[in-house]
């Protein structure tokens, strides 16, 4: 199959150049060849102009679709350093942290506190302080956890402003995605069911919390939107029994995340954002009115559907081998940079660096060195031949790739690039041997 019909998979800066030898591929004008020669491999790639286009969709969507305003907010568990995080905080895009680790994060990079939201379904009390001191929202996902911030509004000082609070709320309903990657089912692990939203808005009512929105969640990586309808209808009949109860109706409102992506050729076309965000706008409007709410601000929580086309991984094949069945292609690189096809049977798509147009020499499987049957990076390919020391791109790898990396085998994370108008910087740099045992304490003399 030709690099042509696997196009629309890269970034949207790719093109194929001249070479030394070989035309070749090169993403925000820098030849892939040339990184891979400066940096080694492993090697991941962020390109800015296919981070620019997402968030610009996200935003025109929002503005054309919803006349109640609407936020974006990036879902860190996607993917977080400082500087994807610095990059949205300029954007104006939110940042969803889970937890106080990616709160440091986003403390380092500077990222403005208003424009901080918190997730997590179990915080700890190092997660719940840092909230309470970094973070201008905080979802909050049962009562538990709930009581614990009423003690902790009851001790904090007035400056900084508590956090605002959102209620998580359990629709009932899941999206059409892989059985781990589904959030809203009835007996998930996450939220809480509308007994304990009524339980959770009496209590910050009684508290004086500042309690201004709700969110739900159904799943991540789906491509049709329609099972959120169902759960809007169930959201927004909660929102209009609390009104009548409490006199009280959210600011805010977030339907969650989650919209998926095209992996491999055969999910083309890329799932459009306009679709997902025409369709909660039209059910959230729709509602509103039919129970005689106010509309409130609609925030999106994309991922995957923000950072994953903009990330490529680069591998160098190390060995090419034959069964009896299958051509196999040995890779530098595989399920210690990427988890995702042995935890998840996701599907990936890959191109020759070098020469991307020559024919096809029938499937091969694409497998990393780590010691699992598993690590396969890709199944049944069609692919050129290809030598020992070429280099191969695997597109959409710019989501939950190296937010799920390892040491495992001794696996060292990859470098990270950000691709600019031809020029690359070093966002993380390569891990040493050394970085392997930083944590590690000798064995106590007897």
């Amino acid at each position: 199959m030709s690099f042509q019909a696997r196009r629309a998979l890269f970034p949207v800066s790719t093109e194929i150049v001249d070479g030394h030898d070989h035309p070749g591929l090169a993403i925000g004008g820098c030849a892939l060849t040339a990184l891979a020669a400066e940096y080694g491999t492993p090697l991941y790639l962020y390109d800015q102009a296919t981070l620019a286009a997402a968030v610009d969709a996200y935003r025109r969507a929002l503005a054309e679709a919803y006349p109640a305003g609407g936020e974006i907010t990036y879902a860190g568990k996607a993917g977080l350093n400082l500087a994807l995080a610095q990059w949205m905080d300029r954007q104006g895009v939110w940042l969803d942290c889970t937890g106080a680790g990616e709160l440091y994060v986003a403390q380092v990079a500077g990222v403005d506190r208003s424009r901080v939201l918190v997730h997590g379904v179990a915080k700890t009390a190092a997660d719940l302080q840092a909230a309470v001191r970094q973070a201008g929202t905080i979802v909050v996902d049962n009562l538990d956890e709930l009581r614990r911030l009423v003690d902790l509004a009851a001790a904090a000082p007035s400056d900084p402003p508590f956090p605002d609070l959102w209620l998580r709320i359990l629709p009932g309903l899941a999206v059409d995605t892989h059985a781990f990657r589904q959030t809203g089912q009835e007996d998930s692990k996450f939220g809480m069911d509308a007994a304990t939203a009524r339980q959770a808005v009496a209590l910050c009512l009684r508290h004086a919390l500042p309690l201004t929105g709700v969110h739900f969640h159904q799943g991540s990586h789906f491509h049709d939107p329609t099972p959120i309808g169902p759960a809007i209808e169930m959201v927004l009949d909660l929102v209009a029994a609390l009104r009548d109860e409490f006199d009280w109706t959210p600011a805010h409102l977030s339907p969650g995340g989650g919209w998926g992506v095209a992996y491999h050729e055969d999910d083309l076309p890329q799932p459009a954002v306009e679709a997902y965000v025409g369709f909660v706008a039209e059910a959230l409007t729709a509602g509103c009115e039919q129970r005689g709410l106010p509309l409130p601000v609609l925030h999106v929580e994309p991922g995957r559907s923000l950072v994953a086309r903009a990330g490529v991984a680069l591998y160098r094949v190390r060995a090419v081998k034959r069964t009896a069945t299958r051509r196999w292609l040995l890779l530098d690189g595989g399920m210690a940079d990427n988890i995702r096809p042995a935890l998840y049977g996701a599907r990936y798509s890959a191109s020759p660096v070098t020469d991307p147009l020559r024919p096809d020499a029938g499937p091969a499987w694409l497998a990393g060195p780590y010691c699992e049957s598993g690590d396969i990076l890709a199944k049944d390919l069609p692919m050129p031949a290809m030598e020992t020391d070429e280099l191969i791109a695997v597109p959409v790898s710019g989501a939950y790739q190296i937010a799920m990396s390892s040491n495992y085998n001794g696996a060292r994370k990859p470098a990270v690039l950000w691709l600019k108008a031809g020029r690359a910087h070093v966002i993380q740099r390569r891990q040493a041997v050394a970085d392997l045992i930083a944590r590690d304490e000798p064995l106590p003399s007897d």
